[in-house]
């Protein structure tokens, strides 16, 4: 099957300045992706140049097996079949929902038009909202109206730039889950742009992070948050702690929190000092471990509890856990490893820059060094 949206080798400049480089990535026709990255790391340049608004210095863009960007030359924004979705809706406050929907549905009939129209009000949960104005709505119920228009002419592929961002926090994830819902429905291939990996997580298939003009990893959400490719996805994606350990055999490291078992990556002998990444959910809390560590820091969450603990050498680690298992700020604990997916970092992959080697293991025991 051909992909729908294909970049190779995008480069997008202004003047001397690179804003991305060298972008590789494909998605298949129904496929939600993300580029997601903090403020200024190039994901806005790279969605204005799949729409057609700015050249490329580098690469070329494909939308459904056709070439639409080069350097030289690019298919103007208005015949690449691309919706857009803002991060102020920009809905016109003069029309109506019904009229807003059908604005670029003007080469339809008006029978074909109404049914476009009701189709989509249906699919957005706005029935009986047609004859109502933006103002008279809620943040949400503009991001569907908006969301409508852009599906309405059925684009090759939806961009969407920074759709929740002047919405509520509380509202922002369970909107990216309606609207993953709503695509995945209408069999519509989109590409979201967001610095909130929340949202990403929620309605995405394929996530791009980010990181100075670069792309560091293309995958899933769970491959990002268990399998980072570098420093950079590792600290990005989700929260963690980096320990250094050192390697005593190909199957054995020693950690601040003792002796782990698991593949050493290649390159790395007896005595190599490496570093390792535990996620939150590596690490748990019993009273019966010999492993020691003090409260520091603790955030509610909820259904969970979010545990800063400090260790005897000065190293911190994080631990999530129900919330029934409530401890004071101060109160020694012991510690135990669940670790499953195990990331280590070679001395040359340390700057944060290169692949990771990935090592996976279920323990929860550990020998005190």
């Amino acid at each position: 099957m051909n992909n729908q949206l294909e970049l190779n080798g995008v480069s997008v400049a202004y003047g001397h300045k690179i804003a991305a480089k060298e972008i590789s990535f494909s998605l298949a026709p129904g496929q939600i992706g993300c580029l997601l990255g903090p403020s200024g790391c190039g994901k806005t340049s790279l969605l204005r140049a799949i729409a057609g608004f700015e050249p490329l210095a580098q690469g070329e863009i494909h939308l459904h097996g056709k070439l639409v960007s080069r350097p030289g030359d690019r298919v103007p924004p208005e015949q690449r079949r691309v919706g857009m979705v803002f991060q102020d809706f920009a809905l016109f406050p003069h029309l109506n929902v019904e009229k807003n929907i059908a604005f670029g549905l003007r080469r339809l009939t008006v029978i074909e038009r109404r049914r476009r129209v009701e189709e989509l009000l249906a699919l957005t949960g706005l029935e009986g909202a047609g004859s109502t104005y933006p103002h008279q709505l809620s943040g949400g119920q503009q991001q569907r109206v908006a969301l409508a228009r852009a599906m309405a002419p059925r684009p090759e592929i939806l961009l969407l730039d920074e759709p929740f961002s002047n919405l509520d926090v509380e509202l922002r994830e369970q909107l990216a889950g309606e609207v993953r819902d709503l695509l995945k429905r209408d069999r519509v291939t989109a590409i979201l742009v967001t610095h909130d990996q929340l949202e990403a997580f929620a309605m995405c298939d394929l996530i791009g992070a980010i990181h100075q003009g670069q792309l560091q990893q293309w995958d899933s959400a769970y491959r990002l948050y268990h399998n980072p490719a570098n420093r950079f996805v590792a600290d990005f994606i989700g929260q963690g702690s980096i320990l250094d350990a050192r390697v005593l055999d190909a199957a054995r490291l020693i950690t601040p929190l003792g002796e782990i078992e698991g593949a050493v990556p290649k390159g790395c002998p007896p005595g190599c000092q490496v570093q390792i990444l535990l996620r939150p959910d590596d690490v748990f809390l019993t009273r019966d471990s010999p492993l020691r560590g003090v409260i520091l820091k603790k955030a509610f969450r909820g259904s969970e509890y979010l545990y800063t603990l400090g260790l005897a050498d000065g190293n911190q680690v994080l631990s999530l856990m129900p919330s029934h298992q409530d401890m004071a700020v101060g109160t020694e604990t012991g510690l135990g490893l669940d670790v499953r997916h195990l990331v280590v970092f070679r001395p040359d992959q340390i700057a944060g820059d290169k692949p990771l080697e990935h090592t996976g293991f279920v323990s929860n025991t550990f020998t005190k060094p």
